[in-house]
């Protein structure tokens, strides 16, 4: 089986020129593309760092490192859950809001971008395909 007929080698690929370009754009404002992710998966009234990882498939030793460096630059700001004291909650700075609101722009870009050069149909297809590639890789044991 050649690599361009296999269902993960296009998906790395494409992955691969989505991550360089977020990064790319993400460096000229100091951060990088999982800072961004984890700027725009932070709740206004703020979010269990537990959930982050999960929500964005990010490994618990990836996810306290970036944390930890966000921390540092004074994007976000950890504060204990008022209602459980053993939740710690994470809650974007001012800094890191402007720094948000420059990733969803950036997002929201490169899907108009990518999005106008197909047709609806061809955008349901895809989404209907991934979907149900992401459910059966949730749910099956393939090997």
């Amino acid at each position: 089986m050649k690599p361009e007929e296999t269902i993960d080698f296009p998906i790395r690929r494409v992955w691969s020129r989505i991550s360089r370009i977020y990064n790319t754009e993400a460096a000229k404002y100091g951060g990088s593309m999982a800072v961004g992710q984890i700027l725009l998966n932070i709740e206004p009234e703020g979010t269990p760092s537990t959930k982050l990882g999960p929500k964005m498939g990010m490994e618990a030793r990836s996810l306290v490192r970036t944390l930890q460096a966000m921390e540092e630059e004074g994007l976000i700001k950890r504060i204990a859950d008022k209602a459980d004291k053993r939740v710690v909650r994470i809650h974007l700075t001012a800094k890191g809001k402007q720094m948000r609101d420059v990733s969803r722009s950036t997002v929201i870009k490169f899907n108009q971008a990518v999005q106008s050069r197909f047709t609806a149909a061809q955008l349901s297809n895809f989404r209907t395909v991934m979907n149900e590639l992401d459910r059966i890789l949730e749910q099956e044991q393939l090997f």
